[in-house]
């Protein structure tokens, strides 16, 4: 069951009513967009979802793609949002999701490990990019595999992805995501084999691809509690889908943004309290103004900021289906 609405219909808090016809919703789709409370049923939330999408990307302006989907617990989940779900485009760091899972496929079969020792060059630092590599100013050095996808999932280091490239060419890491069942997911090769661009997906498969990580049906049961322990992260970003919430409730949230250019993407999962995912969301966001800011105040990360808080809400009383995927309990310190 698809419930869809069209964005560019909705031309503002006044008129997201107009998109309470296309839904069919018992409620008007502004009142429940504009009013973030828990819906009653996954057919009620997915309408409210669709309306609060319509409502944050219309007001950021650009251009969206989308691809959202909320638990319809033993049914097949419903699509609350598909615009422009199949457009290929650049995914930039979302993508970071998809090299993770190529090498993590390596270490399921025994090809790696993720204690082994990765060597940091300084020929093999990003200057200047994002994550902490390129602050350290100590090389050459080595970190492990581990280490290495710990940062490119939770300070989205740039460094990072070029480690992944040495044990996990680009060649042989679109063929890995072919055989998983996504074509349209795919990094760039360049001249060096061992390195790459973090290339194209589509909405829809950046949400499969949670989809089937969430399933288990992607990794393996210990390299996927790896990958969403690192997306569920405190560290993990923290400036879109998971700003106005609390320390719990952005435990309950795997999110991965990326952004480059004009672009600002982020893809992830919400989960119920008990830690079954309910809602899957894929949003892609460029031609915004303000492209030279990277930060919270970006009209399409604060657009998702807002989806976000409605999202949880809206979701709230829900349960996930699926495998329970509780996060790992995490503790401050303060030294010593």
């Amino acid at each position: 069951m698809t419930i869809r609405v069209n964005r560019r219909a909705a031309l503002g808090l006044g008129t997201v009513a107009t998109a309470g016809t296309v839904l069919g919703a018992g409620t008007p789709a502004s009142a429940a967009a504009m009013r973030p409370r828990a819906a009653a049923n996954a057919v009620e939330a997915a309408s409210w979802v669709a309306a609060r999408y319509a409502q944050q990307s219309t007001l950021a302006g650009g251009n969206w793609q989308a691809y959202v989907t909320v638990a319809n617990s033993s049914a097949a989940p419903l699509v609350a949002v598909a615009d422009e779900a199949d457009t290929q485009i650049e995914a930039y760091s979302v993508n970071k999701i998809a090299v993770a899972t190529a090498v993590l496929d390596k270490v399921d079969r025994g090809l790696l490990t993720l204690a082994q020792q990765v060597d940091v060059t300084a020929s093999i630092v990003v200057p200047g990019g994002d994550g902490i590599f390129s602050l350290d100013g100590a090389y050459p050095s080595s970190v492990t595999l581990g280490h290495a996808l710990a940062n490119l999932l939770t300070v989205s280091d740039d460094t990072a992805v070029r480690l992944c490239g040495l044990v996990c060419p680009a060649a042989e890491l679109n063929q890995i995501l072919v055989t998983k069942g996504f074509p349209n997911t795919q990094v760039q090769p360049v001249a060096n084999p061992n390195r790459f661009f973090l290339g194209t997906s589509t909405p829809r498969e950046s949400h499969d691809l949670l989809r089937a990580l969430v399933a288990g049906t992607l990794l393996s049961a210990s390299s996927t509690a790896f990958l969403l322990g690192l997306l569920r992260s405190p560290v993990a970003f923290n400036d879109g889908i998971r700003r106005e919430m609390s320390s719990a409730q952005r435990a309950r949230i795997a999110t991965k943004a990326g952004w480059f250019g004009d672009a600002r993407h982020e893809a992830g999962v919400i989960f119920d309290s008990a830690g079954a995912a309910v809602l899957t969301y894929a949003l892609f966001a460029d031609g915004q103004a303000d492209a030279g800011n990277f930060g919270a105040t970006h009209p399409a990360v604060r657009a998702r900021a807002r989806m976000g808080r409605s999202f949880l809400a809206t979701i709230d009383g829900l349960t996930g289906a699926g495998a329970i995927h509780r996060p790992a309990v995490r503790r401050p310190s303060n030294g010593g």
